[in-house]
């Protein structure tokens, strides 16, 4: 699935020295607290995604001198063995080089007439013309990727969105849209809109995939962040999306307490609540969206176990796996398995499972079995349905 060509030196996203260290914590969107050899310090990372999956403790980056506030700008971290370029400002330098050597065959030939072409409101990345035609090209810089199955956005975008409806207006008047997305590994072998994080962003691109060319490539770096490896062709799977990409499934949703808690549920009686992190599992066969925005609330009848949590929890975070098939208990088991503990019945009144509520005493999303564990659910699970389905 997929070709794959070996690109030859000659550029960098970056002709600073590279230093190494390791990531610590986010302060916020854009500052990070770094480990360099011992010390700690602070640098500038120039991307406002979640990057949850890669900024984990202990990740190894990449990293420049700034000349800015801070004395560090992050270039990239690593990944499934991967060098991946968090320095979103780069991705288009990244393109334009890729394009001027011909190194996309979909833009074989194709002449760059301009970068940041204004589209209404709006800014389009590339104006390429191509066999006498001009193709509007918009790039978008994907870091969220499993061992086989890659996503766009990690964070709802309403920006993505616009652009993607901003292209298909111009498709509708007879002119050449694209989106290129620049995946930061040449592993993945198909590619989704990340309708578990974005539903709207995803049923917007499956809506004009017919009006716009939705075009993936993977890409690997060496270790001084020059290109390695191109991957094309890789497969973005329509008819399976359509199916999929709907507002039902199951969701995990992550309670932290800072304090002990004593609350009463139902038939289990009282339940005592230590400090740390729980984190639920359950499932709507419609109206997902709906019954996860139900446990953000305070205030409200109680239906179920989970109810009665959510009046006293510190902050509720939910996490959706958007899907057909019944994972609810499959979910359950894998949390059970790299949990500290489980509260024992909660949730599991119609099901055979032991629990559906587990015990964190650190939050899941700083963890690596976690993070493994909801990539496999939301996306790598999918890579053997699709080949199932004849379109892998």
């Amino acid at each position: 699935m997929g070709s794959k060509a070996l690109i030859n030196g000659g550029f960098k996203v970056c002709e600073d020295p590279l230093i190494t260290g390791r990531f610590l914590n986010r302060r916020n969107r854009f500052v990070v607290q770094v480990d360099m050899e011992g010390c700690t310090t602070f640098a500038y990372l120039p991307n406002p995604g979640r990057l949850w999956e890669i900024l984990l403790p202990g990740t190894s980056l990449l990293l420049v001198p700034s000349k800015g506030e801070l004395p560090y700008t992050v270039m990239a971290a690593r990944r499934l063995g991967d060098w991946v370029l968090l320095h979103t400002h780069l991705a288009n330098d990244v393109v334009e080089h890729l394009l001027r050597k011909g190194f996309i065959s979909r833009f074989a030939g194709a002449e760059i007439v301009k970068r940041e072409v204004a589209l209404g409101r709006s800014r389009i990345d590339f104006l390429l013309k191509m066999r006498g035609e001009e193709v509007f090209l918009e790039v978008k810089s994907c870091t969220l990727f499993g061992r086989h199955v890659a996503a766009f956005p990690d964070a709802v975008t309403a920006r993505g969105k616009k652009h993607v409806e901003e292209l298909a207006t111009l498709a509708g008047q007879g002119r050449k849209a694209a989106i290129l997305f620049l995946i930061n590994s040449a592993k993945p072998e198909a590619f989704v809109p990340d309708y578990h994080t974005d539903l709207e962003f995803a049923r917007s691109l499956i809506a004009h995939r017919d009006a716009i060319d939705v075009i993936p490539i993977g890409l690997s770096w060496n270790d001084d962040m020059t290109p390695r490896l191109l991957s094309e062709d890789i497969l973005v799977p329509w008819d399976f999306l359509k199916g999929e990409a709907k507002d039902e499934g199951a969701y995990i949703t992550i309670f932290e307490f800072d304090e002990f808690h004593d609350i009463e549920v139902g038939s289990l009686g009282k339940i005592k609540l230590r400090p740390g992190f729980y984190a639920y599992v359950g499932s709507a066969a419609r109206n997902l969206t709906a019954r996860v925005n139900r446990h953000s609330r305070k205030t409200k009848a109680h239906h179920w176990h989970v109810d009665f949590m959510c009046e006293v929890a510190k902050s509720v975070l939910s996490l959706p796996v958007r899907t057909q098939d019944d994972v609810e208990c499959a979910l359950a088991s894998r949390l059970s398995a790299i949990s500290s503990c489980a509260v024992e019945a909660f949730g599991s009144s119609d099901c055979s499972c032991r629990s559906h509520l587990f015990y964190f005493p650190i939050h899941p999303l700083r963890t690596s079995k976690f993070m493994d564990m909801l990539i496999y659910f939301r996306f790598d699970r999918l890579w053997d349905k699709i080949k199932a389905q004849g379109q892998g």
